[in-house]
């Protein structure tokens, strides 16, 4: 991966929400009303950016009883395989560490379920519809010794 990622900054919040409508809304077909919540306001998001500066993939990380939750994970179509999914994740891991959590949750698409094993993270309980998608929750210690991105 080209480019740079890090913790988005309120210079940042119109071109990580560009990214979440064009992949959750427009490709993927999720109510926009559903796609922003009030989590938003209280989230660290990361952004990854393209050789341009354009923030090209993004994420979010909130805290719900002792544990990291992971979500909003997206990837502009042209920029993804390209390790910006990874950067924003080593981000949002490394902002869990920071805060002193040890363990991350995230309602995972069934379809990127490769990309979650691959980062560490293991499946917990059934698969279930989300958003007219199929989700499975997966967990991933952070005191587990492997890379803060992997």
């Amino acid at each position: 991966m080209s480019g740079r990622a890090g913790v988005a900054g309120p210079e940042d919040r119109a071109a990580l929400t560009a990214v979440r409508t064009r992949v959750f809304v427009e490709e993927q077909g999720v109510p926009p009303e559903i796609e922003q919540d009030d989590l938003d306001a209280v989230a660290v998001h990361a952004v990854s950016r393209d050789d341009a500066g354009r923030v090209v993939a993004t994420g979010r990380l909130f805290e719900r009883g002792g544990r990291g939750v992971i979500g909003r994970m997206a990837v502009d179509a042209a920029a993804r395989g390209a390790g910006h999914g990874t950067a924003v994740l080593a981000v949002l891991h490394r902002e869990a560490v920071r805060r002193g959590l040890t363990e991350v949750e995230l309602h995972a698409q069934v379809g990127a379920r490769g990309f979650w094993e691959r980062a560490g993270y293991a499946p917990v309980g059934e698969e279930y519809e989300e958003a007219g998608i199929r989700h499975v929750t997966m967990r991933r210690r952070l005191d587990d010794g492997a890379p803060p991105g992997m």
